[in-house]
């Protein structure tokens, strides 16, 4: 079922009221916004999910203002929607009850980078894009590079356990965070994680926040690891005749032992748009996989080498090597402008995030392409193929389309489970996922998550309505 907001009841008026005054009062009034005019763009993020009109803004500077915030939370009964750079595609940083907004833009410091010791600590606010310049002018590389990076925050990056195209070579968000200062609801402040490489002290609480979308405390610093930046890149675009060779192509390349950096595939859909975009496409291209390797020139040299050679054993129409950093920087640019690109194809626009094993993403395209054709629905699908993380688009126009785009998205999740895969890779579930999550887990499974979310959160205050079907204010 297509969900664009759930249906939660909003907090009493007078509980409102009465958390504004305390706080303007405790916070002051300079960091606390409640004019609908300076409301009205926290009620969104890049999602679809429809949100509420928050009641009360709070544009949080310090630690002390986040739990204050928290704690007039708890006393006055209104939820609290944590909530960094905006920039999600499931609905995370929605407020869909109204009630206060958490606004960590504000806290925005790089608090300490140690290439010795392959650290870096950073308050929630700081956009990634930033993060990665003042990292490698250390010679230090932090790879998770969701497509968002100009504008995302590492607040939200870690609440949603954000990934990117290079996730394939070096993992995803989870795999860089060793510690996060951790506000819960009440107002409590704990610390939890570790400076060193390894450490096995205890519960491992810090993973269990990675990817927990503000359900079960806001972060404030983030401890992250950094690995040395790679000397040499090199990029190739490879154009196909068909998606099913360029899946073939991903399938030899990773079981011959190639671990590029990262492996985008592009459809024959993603290819129109871009060439709407004003990018010279070869017009017999029905598919494009967009490559990175690095290493030491030799080893990048080497990749390329054998990447030709399979690509060439398998027909490709053209292969392209960036000869410079412009070049390889406008391959990518075109990548990254997909979504938007793809988006003036029509009035409305769906992306699912799902992941099915490597050698059954041609399997998962072709039910795609069949599912579209038997229900209408125009799809797009882009994404990292490396590890079988795709995007799958629904494009439509009218209102009335939007019983079959639903059929479609539901028939999208099946398919995945079905293949063994998983509905999200990268964008979490917030709001428009929740009524899908029993696809994939047992009720038994969910309720031991809700069981874990009333602990950390007993009146379900914090990020109502995201990852579980919610009733009441939790999200439990």
């Amino acid at each position: 079922m297509l969900l664009l907001k759930p249906d939660l009841p909003k907090p009493s008026p007078s509980h409102v009221e009465r958390a504004k005054l305390e706080l303007h009062r405790r916070v002051g009034g300079s960091k606390v916004l409640d004019a609908a005019e300076s409301c009205a763009r926290f009620a969104s993020d890049e999602s679809e999910a429809e949100g509420e009109l928050p009641d009360v803004v709070v544009l949080a500077e310090t630690t002390q203002d986040i739990l204050t915030t928290l704690a007039v939370a708890r006393e006055t009964e209104v939820p609290v929607t944590p909530r960094a750079g905006g920039t999600g595609r499931t609905g995370g940083a929605v407020p869909v009850t109204g009630g206060i907004v958490l606004a960590l833009t504000g806290m925005n410091q790089i608090v300490e980078i140690d290439p010795a010791e392959g650290l870096a600590v950073v308050q929630p606010g700081v956009v990634l894009g930033d993060f990665h310049a003042a990292v490698e002018a250390e010679g230090m590389f932090y790879p998770p590079d969701p497509n968002s990076l100009s504008g995302c925050c590492l607040g939200g990056n870690v609440a949603e356990n954000a990934g990117g195209p290079r996730a394939f070579k070096y993992g995803v968000t989870r795999d860089y965070v060793l510690g996060v200062e951790a506000f819960l609801i009440g107002g409590q402040h704990i610390h939890c994680g570790r400076r060193t490489k390894k450490g096995v002290t205890g519960y491992d609480v810090t993973s269990l926040l990675v990817g927990s979308e503000g359900t079960l405390a806001v972060l404030g610093d983030i401890t992250l690891r950094l690995v040395p930046k790679p000397p040499h890149l090199m990029t190739l675009m490879v154009l196909l005749s068909d998606l099913d060779v360029a899946a073939k192509l991903v399938a030899r390349a990773t079981s011959s032992g190639l671990i590029p950096r990262c492996i985008e595939i592009l459809d024959s859909g993603t290819l129109e748009a871009m060439r709407q975009a004003g990018n010279p496409i070869n017009a017999g291209a029905q598919a494009m996989l967009l490559i990175d390797v690095d290493g030491d020139e030799a080893q990048c040299e080497a990749q390329a080498e054998r990447l030709a050679g399979l690509s060439d054993d398998l027909g490709a129409l053209e292969l392209l090597v960036a000869q410079d950093a412009s070049q390889r920087d406008r391959l990518w640019n075109a990548r990254r402008e997909m979504s938007p690109a793809v988006r003036r194809m029509a009035k409305n626009k769906l992306s699912e995030d799902v992941v099915v094993p490597r050698q059954a993403m041609g399997e998962l395209l072709r039910r795609v392409a069949r599912t579209s054709e038997r229900s209408g629905i125009r799809t797009v699908t882009y994404g990292h193929a490396g590890d079988g993380n795709l995007h799958v688009n629904f494009l439509w126009n009218e209102p009335e389309e939007l019983p079959q785009v639903d059929q479609a998205i539901e028939q999208l999740f099946h398919d995945v489970i079905d293949l063994r895969g998983t509905l999200s890779g990268e964008h979490g579930i917030g709001v428009l996922k929740a009524p899908y999550l029993h696809l994939e887990q047992s009720a038994e499974l969910i309720r031991l998550q809700q069981d874990l979310k009333r602990v950390f959160d007993p009146a379900g205050l914090l990020n109502p309505g995201k990852i579980f079907p919610s009733q009441g204010h939790g999200a439990c």
